[in-house]
């Protein structure tokens, strides 16, 4: 048990379309009865559908997240979204470094540092993700890995603004692949990252700070895994898409608290 109140994202990345966005917001708010008073719940939907999902979430303490944002206020950024445009549309958390951003698009560590510094400085809150991908598991760098992305995100981040920063450990090889990692293995990252937090600050932040679990996360291993001692909910992919294995994943959640 703890004093850190678990979180849950469904992150629904580049998936669904208005119509069964809406739906998935709906199911999701038709379900959610008194879990947000145990568990945090947020949901990222694809960025054009930010406001209508926004507006099916409304007064049901469910959190509107935005998958990415850019560090700068506006100008000549195609294709890009500020923190400005996020707080319009009444977003309370984003998204940085998630594995995708950075393995994918090829986002590097100063960037993303740029934008969580950004995120904090307009108020909102931020799931910063981290982790290692199966090549630099195998050589045993997970834990090299893992602090180094850790320390360079939180870089300027000053200890009256950790209150709204999550991270979420995210190994890169269990994403999207049907491999998770062992409740064990999850937990010493997390208390690794915990311990790292800890040398960066002090003991108060690193036993405040959330951290998630993410990872084919699904509601058979939920349980399991949100009943280690440092893992405080999850960043939830694929399971997202569906209300009631997402609802399923949260329940765990909200037990584990």
């Amino acid at each position: 048990m703890t004093d850190r109140r678990p979180f849950v994202g469904g992150n629904w990345k580049m998936n669904t379309d208005l119509a069964s966005a809406v739906e998935l917001a709906e199911d999701i708010v038709a379900g959610i009865g008194g879990l947000t008073e145990q568990c945090e719940v947020a949901v990222f939907p694809p960025f054009p559908y930010l406001h209508s999902v926004g507006k099916t979430l409304e007064d049901h303490r469910i959190i509107l997240g935005a998958q990415d944002v850019y560090h700068e206020s506006n100008g000549a950024f195609t294709g890009e979204i500020s923190v400005e445009m996020l707080l319009d549309l009444k977003v309370g958390v984003v998204l940085i470094g998630h594995s995708e951003r950075r393995h994918v698009i090829g986002e590097p560590d100063e960037l993303i540092n740029l934008k969580a510094l950004k995120a904090i400085e307009a108020g909102l809150d931020i799931i910063l993700c981290l982790g290692e991908n199966m090549t630099q598991r195998e050589a045993g760098q997970t834990k090299q890995i893992n602090l180094g992305q850790l320390e360079a995100g939180l870089s300027g981040i000053p200890t009256s603004q950790m209150s709204q920063v999550t991270i979420a450990y995210e190994p890169i090889w269990a994403i999207g692949t049907g491999l998770s990692a062992t409740p064990a293995d999850a937990e010493a990252a997390h208390g690794d990252i915990r311990g790292k937090l800890a040398d960066l600050y002090d003991d108060s932040v690193a036993n405040s700070v959330r951290i998630q679990y993410g990872g084919s996360v699904n509601a058979n291993n939920a349980g399991d895994l949100f009943a280690q001692p440092n893992i405080d909910g999850g960043l939830i992919g694929g399971a997202s898409l569906k209300a009631d294995a997402f609802l399923d994943i949260v329940r765990d959640a909200a037990r584990s608290g």
